[in-house]
């Protein structure tokens, strides 16, 4: 009976199980990016003591990937996360170029690779965001619009509240209110 209420789910319980399944699959994933983020930060620790935590790195990147290959995502995601796929795997090879220049080359040969593993590492960041801009539903006005709206409702409020209050007009001052009581709740939205 279980199974059958599953599968006559909406659309709407597929993607809140996929935002679910995507936050844990997130907690996980971010201390290894944090992990790598720092290394890379400071490319002068790229020495043989770097080998086998960029090597355990490596792994947690390519588990992560293997994870994310038994998620199925919405419709409106697949893209986004087809992208956070690639980019995990583009990330794994970095990492792992940079350890195998360490172990084949040093410090030096594996700092001529510092900027291409962190572009693969931002990659990822980046897939990370598309994937949440991707979640949003598509009636939803992007976060920028709703703060440009709510900064000017506030605005426009501030001013007919001020000009009601010195012009000792009522209307024009109650206006002013219900404008920028108006921002307030297009910001919360």
């Amino acid at each position: 009976m279980i199974e059958r209420v599953v599968r006559e789910s909406t659309g709407t319980g597929a993607a809140r199980h996929y935002a679910g399944t995507m936050a844990g699959f997130w907690s996980g994933l971010s201390g290894t990016l944090h992990a790598l983020d720092s290394i890379a930060a400071d490319p002068v620790r790229l020495d043989e003591s770097a080998v086998a935590p960029l090597r355990t790195l490596q792994y947690r990147l390519h588990r992560s990937g293997e994870l994310l290959e038994g998620v199925e995502p919405p419709a409106g995601a697949r893209d986004a996360h087809d992208e956070l796929r690639d980019a995990l795997i583009d990330a794994r090879d970095s990492t792992a170029w940079v350890a195998e220049a360490i172990e084949l080359g040093g410090h030096e040969a594996a700092a001529e690779l510092v900027f291409e593993w962190r572009g693969a590492l931002f990659r990822v960041h980046l897939a990370r965001m598309g994937l949440g801009a991707s979640q949003r539903p598509p009636d939803e006005p992007p976060p920028l619009i709703s703060a440009a709206v709510a900064s000017g409702l506030a605005l426009a409020g501030a001013v007919a509240f001020v000009s009601g209050a010195a012009l000792v007009l009522w209307p024009l001052w109650a206006a002013g209110l219900a404008l920028v009581a108006g921002g307030l709740l297009a910001q919360r939205s």
